[in-house]
């Protein structure tokens, strides 16, 4: 075995030199040579000066300036910061939609390859598996959850449509709804059934609203016992929590039933088995829907009872975050004991974090400390323990999502949260704020210990943020995600504050200057020329100098000589 691996290890380290050189080359290449390039180019111009009339040519030009009126110049000036102003409202924009500069955009993919060909080229052959492994762990990162708290649309979001003329809802939000739908309350029986389940398959796939609840009082026409028309007919048709309820009511009657039957049969086969399932989800989201209707109405003990029952009846279904739900009533009893146990079983580090864990354990931790807590006398005598337990919890919980504490602090204006989110995004952090404002209102001074010291947690990330301090390095795609999931009304919450591009700025500077150097040309011609003059020669001063200095060294009749050879 070692004969074998031998050669291997050898050939291994040969392609290492020979990738290593290839890289030096490119390198070299880039830099070295390209000023060695230049160099001779300006040798070359300076001994072919007189074949090439360098001189008589320069004074052509100089001569042609002088001839030239004010007039000239205000214009070029004006052209110019018209060009200049132009690019930097394009930029502005394109800078505010997409989160970069379109300019350097374009240089980086289409002028950095010309450049640096090679080295590109390396680098992509040597670290294709990392690469690979690379954007593998970054898909998790932005992967968009369902709400498990959204809301309502005919009886919560069209009343906001009919209020204020606003959709808060995106179509890509209502698109991924709907595919939701389909995975939960379809399967692939239902094709060969011509009646209720393929008219429904039909109704989730509709775009018009209008359309979906059409389809779904036809398949009730059909088949008066389909859950699923109930579901859409509560969702989008009822207009008030208790008639969407009363159709929720009417589908958990069909659903059970429908679950039961499928229960018995389930193991014939495949297809008895996914429609099991299918029954399976439209009873754990009918009564999930339910419990929420009774939170909404104000019998929380009642929904408490019915989320605890779902969860114990049905623990794989724990992707619904039902806990969540649970723990948002529990903090409306005040039952602060009840929600700590339920932190205890899901802020687990195996199960992934959400902005609901994080701030709620960082709420309870204040509770005990938030009521006799003061900046000024804790920066005299230090922070006692439970403060310090208080802070640290936090700190984590803005770590994890740094934009809650805008909405919570009520600096940044709160819309209805979408039906789904981005953890650790802006939509997230507007979901949970939406929902638990009042909770952290209730206890009595937990907002002006958060006040006093979330903006800490940032003094503790490291910057740039290759990496974490509790968590995984906050990810970069967060905010093109969240623009999609929240209407464009919006102002997207945006962590870390990009800084502005340099093009911007070039351009915002050179604007400012022509523009100026329009304006005072326009009003002073005279004065403005003998700036440009003596601006002019003191540029072109180091060159004359050099050139004096070479034409000392070099002999004059060297054109000649080298004709002779």
């Amino acid at each position: 075995s070692l004969l074998n691996h031998g050669p291997r290890r050898t050939d291994m380290a040969d392609m290492d030199i020979v990738d290593r050189v290839k890289s030096w080359l490119s390198w070299s290449w880039t830099w070295y040579l390209w000023a060695l390039w230049l160099f001779l180019v300006v040798l070359l111009v300076y001994l072919l000066r007189q074949p090439l009339r360098v001189y008589e040519n320069i004074n052509i030009v100089a001569m042609f300036l002088n001839t030239l009126t004010p007039k000239f110049y205000v214009a070029l000036t004006g052209t110019s910061s018209l060009i200049s102003g132009l690019i930097l409202i394009f930029e502005w924009w394109y800078f505010r939609k997409y989160g970069t500069s379109f300019i350097e955009q374009v240089s980086l993919n289409h002028l950095g390859p010309w450049l640096g060909g090679v080295e590109n080229n390396n680098n992509g052959n040597n670290n294709t598996n990392n690469s690979q492994n690379n954007n593998q762990q970054s898909v998790p990162e932005c992967k968009v959850w369902r709400n498990p708290l959204n809301l309502l649309r005919g009886a919560e979001y069209n009343r906001y449509t009919w209020v204020t003329g606003k959709e808060p809802l995106t179509y890509y939000d209502m698109n991924l709804s709907a595919q939701d739908h389909q995975t939960f309350f379809t399967c692939d029986s239902d094709h060969s059934r011509p009646t209720d389940e393929s008219v429904m398959q039909r109704a989730w796939r509709e775009r018009n609203p209008q359309a979906r609840i059409k389809a779904a009082h036809e398949a009730l026409e059909k088949d008066p016992e389909c859950a699923t028309a109930y579901i859409l007919l509560a969702e989008e048709e009822a207009t008030t929590i208790l008639e969407t309820e009363r159709l929720f009511k009417q589908a958990l009657k069909v659903g059970e039933a429908n679950y039961k039957k499928s229960q018995s049969t389930q193991h014939l086969g495949a297809q008895y088995e996914a429609i099991h399932r299918r029954d399976t989800n439209v009873c754990v989201y009918v009564r999930r829907r339910l419990a929420m209707c009774a939170r909404k109405l104000g019998r929380v003990k009642e929904a408490v009872k019915m989320m605890r029952d779902l969860m114990k009846e049905f623990p794989m279904m724990s992707v619904l975050n039902i806990h969540e739900n649970l723990i948002e009533a529990l903090l409306e009893l005040q039952a602060y004991a009840d929600v700590q146990a339920v932190l205890a079983k899901y802020d687990d580090i195996s199960l992934p974090k959400s902005a609901t864990i994080c701030y709620t354990a960082a709420l309870l931790k204040a509770r005990a400390v938030a009521d006799k807590f003061s900046p000024e006398i804790a920066s005299k005598r230090g922070l006692s323990t439970a403060e310090m337990n208080a802070v640290e919890a936090i700190h984590r919980a803005v770590e994890f999502n740094p934009h809650v504490p805008k909405y919570l602090l009520e600096t940044k204006s709160l819309i209805l949260p979408p039906e789904h989110l981005l953890k650790r995004g802006d939509s997230e952090a507007i979901a949970y704020a939406f929902f638990h404002l009042p909770h952290w209102k209730r206890v009595d001074g937990a907002l002006n210990l958060l006040h006093c010291t979330w903006e800490g947690t940032f003094r503790m990330i490291p910057y740039p943020l290759e990496k974490g301090h509790l968590f995984y390095p906050y990810p970069s795609c967060t905010e093109s995600a969240d623009r999609e999931l929240l209407p464009a009304f919006h102002e997207v919450s945006v962590y870390p504050k990009k800084e502005l591009p340099f093009f911007i700025l070039f351009t915002a500077g050179l604007c400012s200057v022509t523009a100026l150097l329009a304006l005072l040309t326009h009003q002073f011609p005279e004065p403005m020329g003998l700036v440009a003059k003596t601006f002019l020669n003191t540029i072109t001063s180091p060159f004359n100098f050099l050139v004096e200095k070479l034409e000392g060294v070099l002999p004059s009749n060297l054109w000649h000589q080298l004709t002779r050879l």
